[in-house]
């Protein structure tokens, strides 16, 4: 498995977008969106539509800063 760092935002109510930056492990680029619009609409009660994906970047071990990737990826 990679390790992908995804940036985007997303509309929220009280603010006109917000910004997320998340990590996922994954096998491919689009296994990694699929991955981030499931769990940011899930967290937040948003549809797909709502979510904008502005950079989906592969890292290495040493960039992962979320335990569980770093986990899944075998660092």
């Amino acid at each position: 498995m990679k390790a992908f760092r995804v940036t985007g935002n997303y509309a929220d109510p009280r603010q006109v977008r917000q910004p997320f930056s998340i990590e996922f492990a994954a096998e491919d680029e689009e296994a990694v969106k699929e991955k981030a619009l499931s769990t940011i609409g899930s967290k937040h009660k948003l549809k797909r539509w709502q979510i904008e994906i502005t950079d989906v970047k592969e890292i290495s071990g040493d960039e992962v800063t979320d335990h569980v990737v770093k986990y899944q990826i075998g660092e």
